[in-house]
């Protein structure tokens, strides 16, 4: 239920993730305080500086928020945590520092949010937002894996401009990445965890400064979580996933074999084929059945104990 958990008040908690953004820091605080003062309900701002080597920290200070330091760089999603659990109030926005989201569309978030959702994504849109061509082929088959996941469309799954209750993500904060994949963690748990989850289409400004994404590590990390969300929530949809994928690089290992080679190595080609598969088979229904069954359980018993929770209210 928005706005009513673990007995804070209701109200607005922005929390701002910085890192090296002493440039963008203050522009950006000045216009989340532009925006609260339009939305009537207690708020706060919450700066969490990540070990920045500028002085970030300093200005942010000079402009009369919260200040959360860390000692160290611990990563984009650890600095939302921290956010979040410092936090006054049940309801919490997060919004960059760089400058490149809409921060006066914070107030139609909260409009939206404020209709009964779970949580609400500004989705990006516009020509700041229109990625390479090796960048849109990935986006892509993100969006259909974790569209495949969920079984519900998914506009933006890792914007990092949403509102969204807190109560969730405490609950699952074992398990969220504490880096850029962050925010596509809890947009998976929320949906999988049948949450309301709606979207709100936003322009993508440009950037100020440089971008902190390593796409090949945060790619490998997105898919590791997409597939650790399925094995949790839908075990069945794992296998299945894996098995298309194995038959697809079966296929793929046929065709560069070129037909000659094709038609004289059929026969054992596809015996190995086969073996491989059965393999496949029997070891991923034993690691699905043993290993991933007591964490499904873990997590459907916390999810009905949260659902039985917000009944009382």
């Amino acid at each position: 239920m928005p706005g009513v958990s673990d007995g804070l008040i209701q109200g607005l908690s922005v929390v701002i993730p910085a890192y090296n953004e002493a440039g963008a820091i203050k522009d950006s605080i000045d216009a989340v305080k532009g925006v609260l003062l339009t939305i009537h309900r207690p708020s706060e701002i919450i700066v969490v500086d990540d070990g920045s080597s500028d002085n970030t920290a300093d200005v942010a200070q000079q402009c009369g928020i919260r200040l959360i330091r860390h000692p160290i760089n611990s990563g984009y999603g650890r600095s939302l945590l921290s956010g979040i659990e410092a936090s006054s109030f049940e309801t919490i926005a997060i919004v960059d520092a760089d400058g490149t989201y809409p921060i006066e569309r914070l107030h139609d978030l909260v409009n939206l949010y404020d209709r009964g959702f779970d949580m609400v994504v500004g989705a990006r849109q516009g020509q700041h937002y229109e990625p390479s061509p090796f960048k849109r082929i990935l986006r892509v088959f993100f969006r259909v894996l974790a569209e495949f996941t969920t079984g519900q469309p998914i506009p933006d799954i890792n914007s990092g401009f949403r509102i969204f209750s807190r109560a969730p993500v405490l609950e699952y904060r074992a398990s969220i990445s504490s880096g850029f994949s962050f925010t596509t963690t809890i947009t998976l748990f929320f949906m999988l965890s049948n949450l309301l989850v709606g979207y709100l289409p936003i322009l993508y400004n440009r950037r100020r400064g440089s971008s902190k994404v390593n796409l090949f590590w945060d790619t490998l990390r997105s898919l590791q979580i997409i597939f650790t969300a399925i094995a949790r929530f839908n075990p069945l949809k794992l296998y299945l996933l894996l098995l298309v994928l194995n038959s697809l690089g079966n296929l793929i290992l046929m065709i560069l074999l070129g037909t000659a080679f094709a038609t004289y190595f059929l026969v054992v080609m596809l015996a190995i084929l086969i073996a491989w598969n059965v393999n496949f088979i029997i070891i991923a229904v034993a690691f699905l059945a043993v290993g991933l069954g007591k964490p499904s359980s873990n997590m459907t018993a916390s999810l009905y104990k949260r659902r039985e929770r917000e009944r009382d209210y």
